[in-house]
């Protein structure tokens, strides 16, 4: 805009002098017949009503045609050095101002005279020193506006962005049939949208057909599974089986039972990733739920000489929406974990606290832990943590499962673990499914 505005002021001056310089050659020619006393005093006339006498005429060798029209115009600088054969503008300064100078070429009587004509550039320069001050007082304003502008502009055009962002996120194995949202705008982000819908699709068929695998192949190998272990304990139950053979059924007996409760736990997950889960979540005792199967565990510990204790105050009644069998599995599952890594004489302590705002159920137990490394990929499927505790017999199946059913019922499972100091595992149910009541 400055710019703008300087090509603008100088054009005017520019026109403004060769609008001069055509008035004066207009009367040089009309008073080619007069003498030369009355031209000069024409001249005169003319130089003083315009331009305040800064008008000079010069002969091609630099001498003046006739006196100076005023002392301003004598003691002005014209720059006779630069004569040529077209109109030329210069910049000239002089007493500290700077000076538009036009160099106009004309015949007078057939011999070659050059108009000059001055005008002081002082007033353009006011209006573009107060323009330039004005741009930077406002450069804050105009910096909010722009800043304002750009933000509501990109807001608006990363909105979609955003929106297939938090649906992406969103999207995860349990809910695969869900697809980005399309613009239908015609640009790269309906493309991308719809290429990312389409990859959804066949991932979602793939992982159909892992599932329905999966499911199959689990249900189809329990029959032959059965039918193997059912055999084997036949043949145990005759008298007349010699030694090495009812070692043999018996350890097809054992792996026969360890395969059947592996397929039992994939049927579990297949189900749980094929369909939701379908069990009416009713008002029950989550303290019955801890002594019932604790009562289970507590023969197990026995044997291993492991002690075991529940820390669940009398006056406490847990109310918690869920299904009685699904949460027993869950602490079974928690509890046979603890049974299995904890070595003689360890302890195992089931707790169950409640506050204003949560339910807690811990399992902690004093056995081999869980090192930091293996900590973040305990709930996945298959995951087996170090050798040594590789050594305990087990699918890696069991805590997936655990995991599957405290997000059914809305929970969070979580685990605290050290090497060689034991393992704390905590469901914690939200306030929406727990009421304490204290029994007077």
């Amino acid at each position: 805009m400055w710019f703008f505005l300087k090509r603008t002021l100088d054009n005017e001056r520019h026109q403004t002098l060769s609008r001069r310089a055509d008035r004066l050659g207009e009367l040089l020619r009309q008073g080619q017949d007069e003498s030369d006393s009355d031209r000069q005093q024409d001249f005169n006339y003319f130089a003083h009503a315009t331009g305040n006498g800064l008008s000079e005429i010069f002969r091609s060798n630099g001498v003046r045609v006739y006196p100076s029209p005023s002392a301003a115009a004598s003691s002005f600088p014209w720059p006779t050095e630069l004569l040529g054969k077209r109109d030329r503008f210069l910049h000239v300064r002089t007493g500290g101002q700077l000076y538009w100078v036009l160099i106009r070429p004309f015949s007078f009587r057939e011999q070659p005279i050059y108009l000059m004509m001055a005008a002081p550039e002082a007033g353009n320069l006011l209006i573009l020193n107060g323009f330039w001050r004005g741009l930077l007082a406002s450069f804050p304003i105009l910096l909010l506006i722009s800043s304002a502008g750009g933000y509501w502009l990109s807001n608006k055009a990363l909105r979609p962005v955003d929106r297939i962002t938090a649906t992406a996120r969103s999207i995860s194995i349990r809910n695969l049939s869900e697809r980005l949202p399309v613009n239908h705008s015609g640009d790269e982000l309906q493309r991308l949208a719809e290429t990312c819908n389409e990859m959804l699709g066949r991932l979602e068929l793939a992982v159909k057909t892992i599932k329905q695998f999966t499911a199959d192949a689990s249900h189809e190998l329990r029959g032959p599974l059965s039918f193997t272990r059912t055999v084997a304990e036949v043949a145990l139950r005759k008298p007349g089986t010699d030694p090495e053979s009812r070692i043999a059924f018996q350890d097809i007996v054992d792996e026969a039972s360890k395969a059947a409760e592996l397929l039992e736990q994939m049927l579990t997950l297949a189900r749980a990733d094929a369909e939701p889960f379908d069990k009416p979540l009713e008002p029950l005792n989550l303290v019955a739920v801890v002594e019932e199967t604790c009562g289970l565990a507590r023969r197990l510990a026995d044997e291993r000489h492991l002690s075991m204790s529940i820390v669940c105050p009398p006056q406490l009644t847990g109310c918690v929406l869920g299904d009685f069998s699904s949460l027993r599995r869950l602490l079974w599952i928690l509890l046979d974990n603890a049974l299995k890594y904890t070595d003689p004489p360890g302890r195992i302590v089931v707790s169950l606290m409640a506050t204003s705002n949560e339910a807690v159920l811990s399992v902690m137990d004093s056995g081999a832990g869980i090192s930091s490394s293996d900590l973040p990929f305990i709930f996945d499927r298959f995951y087996r943590a170090d050798p040594s505790r590789s050594q305990v017999e087990g699918s890696g199946l069991g805590l997936s499962i655990a995991k599957w059913i405290a997000d059914t019922h809305h929970a969070e499972i979580s685990v605290v673990s050290e090497r060689d100091k034991g393992s704390t595992f905590r469901v914690t149910f939200p306030l929406s499914n727990f009421e304490a009541h204290k029994m007077v």
